[in-house]
C-alpha cells in the first residue's frame, strides 16, 4: 500500500510538472493528494459513477471522463497547495495522471 502511494505521489509531481495548468507545490503535497484523491475516488466517485451510468452508457464511456475530472476539481479544492486552472486542465490532467500513473506501476509495482 505505501509503495502504491508512493508511486500515485510520484505520479502527481510528473503529471503537475508536465501541465502548466497544474501545480503542486510543495513537493510534500503529492502525497497529501495521492491519500485525498484516493479516497474521492473509493467512497464518492463509485455514487457519481452509478448515478450517471445512463450518460456514461449513452456517451459510450467518454462521460467518465468528465467524472474524473470533476474528482480533480474536487481535490484541488480541499486540497491547499495543488492548483488546477480549470476544467479542461482537469481533464488533461486526469487523462496524463492514468497514463504515468500505469507507466510507473509496469516499472516498480508490486503486482
Amino acid at each position: 500500500m505505501l509503495t502504491r502511494l508512493l508511486i500515485s505521489a510520484i505520479s502527481i509531481l510528473v503529471t503537475a510538472w508536465l501541465l502548466p495548468g497544474v501545480s503542486c507545490s510543495p513537493w510534500w503535497v503529492s502525497i497529501v493528494v495521492a491519500v485525498v484523491l484516493g479516497l474521492i475516488n473509493a467512497f464518492i466517485k463509485p455514487v457519481i459513477s452509478f448515478l450517471s451510468l445512463p450518460v456514461t452508457i449513452l456517451t459510450l464511456g467518454l462521460f467518465s471522463l468528465v467524472i474524473n475530472a470533476l474528482m480533480v476539481l474536487l481535490c484541488a479544492s480541499i486540497v491547499g497547495g495543488f492548483n488546477v486552472a480549470g476544467f479542461w486542465d482537469a481533464l488533461v490532467f486526469a487523462v496524463v495522471l492514468m497514463v504515468v500513473n500505469w507507466g510507473l506501476n509496469a516499472v516498480f509495482g508490486d503486482d
